[in-house]
């Protein structure tokens, strides 16, 4: 039976960023210019679309993980386990600070993608979540220490010599094994 992770955080997300993803489509129907005819149409269901997709978004610090899920058509879950987290950034533009809104991107040890795993607008309080997250990482980080050391330390259940005997009947099991 596998046990649950403690939550420590359910994140919060900020209502404005509906606004803040309404105006960033709209400025990309006005820069493309051919998107401005459908400005109109973007205004009529960009609200409706942007408030599903924030009630989409889920984030949940446990004791060791980051669970993220988002999305309306195409849903993406991640789960990132807090010992491979390298860094945690904060990112606000001018018009992210006019709405008060932060984007928190999670970057991951061995990540195979160029950018951040894992990226989220609008947290409510992205700081304090930030810092929460980086805490319970060191936390992990040293209970993994201390188990792995307290493995090592354990006595080795084959002596030396039984160790080298060993050694030996895997080699000639693997010399026989190649003469066939």
């Amino acid at each position: 039976m596998a046990t649950e992770d403690s939550v420590i955080w359910d994140a919060e997300f900020n209502d404005s960023v509906t606004t803040y993803w309404l105006l960033n489509g709209a400025i990309i129907c006005v820069v493309t210019v051919i998107g401005i005819p459908f400005l109109i149409i973007w205004f009529l269901i960009g609200k409706w679309a942007t408030r599903k997709y924030l009630a989409s978004h889920k984030c949940t610090l446990t004791d060791k993980t980051l669970k993220v899920s988002k999305g309306i058509l195409t849903r993406v879950e991640k789960t990132v386990p807090l010992d491979r987290i390298t860094d945690l950034a904060l990112i606000q533009g001018p018009i992210m600070r006019y709405f008060d809104i932060e984007a928190l991107s999670v970057e991951t040890a061995g990540q195979s993608t160029a950018g951040s795993m894992v990226s989220l607008a609008g947290i409510k309080d992205g700081r304090a979540f930030r810092d929460a997250v980086l805490k319970q990482r060191d936390i992990a980080v040293e209970n993994q220490k201390r188990t792995s050391t307290s493995m090592a330390d354990q006595d080795d259940p084959i002596s030396g010599s039984e160790a080298i005997s060993l050694l030996r009947e895997i080699r000639d099991s693997l010399s026989r094994l190649e003469k066939k």
